[in-house]
């Protein structure tokens, strides 16, 4: 009785449950979030956000304090920073396990009984031991990656400021804004 209602608990759930992930995976992804940025003025006023749009002579951003959408006109910005998510504990991750299994991997075939040994304390150990060199590169590699990037604006030529906002038009929320 009790596998009964096992089975038919397991059957809705396939049957149910991906269908309705899928559709909110759907909705999620149709709303594009802009990039962080910070920006800070001529006059020192630094304003904070996602990036909505950028037109032809302002940036629109939703200000992340208030809520309130800005518009800040390129003229008065003397520079912008793109802020990034920290990439380091994701880094620290897959360096920890692409450094365990490999060395493990390595030490295994070199000496199969040695890594089974209890007394060296087991494959986990060993295994956590190796992982530790990964973690830290891993995790050093991925604060680098995710470094943000500052833009200054201020002293560029026309041309330049173009292709400045040329990139930022593809980090916005709405890409094709005028």
């Amino acid at each position: 009785m009790k596998h009964r209602v096992l089975v038919m608990v397991v059957v809705f759930s396939f049957s149910i449950c991906p269908g309705h992930l899928a559709a909110k995976k759907y909705l999620i992804s149709e709303e594009r979030k802009g990039a962080d940025l910070i920006v800070k003025n001529k006059d020192g006023q630094q304003i904070r956000g996602e990036l909505i749009a950028v037109k032809q002579t302002s940036l629109l951003f939703v200000d992340s304090q208030s809520g309130a959408d800005v518009s800040v006109s390129i003229d008065d910005i003397r520079e912008i920073r793109i802020v990034k998510k920290s990439k380091a504990l994701v880094g620290a991750g897959i360096g920890f396990l692409v450094s365990s299994v490999s060395l493990c991997g390595l030490w295994w075939a070199t000496d199969p009984e040695g890594f089974t040994d209890p007394e060296g304390g087991g494959p986990l150990v060993v295994a956590a031991i190796f992982g530790l060199p990964g973690l830290l590169v891993g995790g050093i590699v991925g604060a680098i990656l995710s470094k943000s990037k500052t833009i200054q604006m201020e002293g560029k030529s026309d041309a330049e400021i173009k292709e400045i906002l040329e990139k930022l038009r593809h980090q916005a929320r709405i890409t094709n804004a005028q």
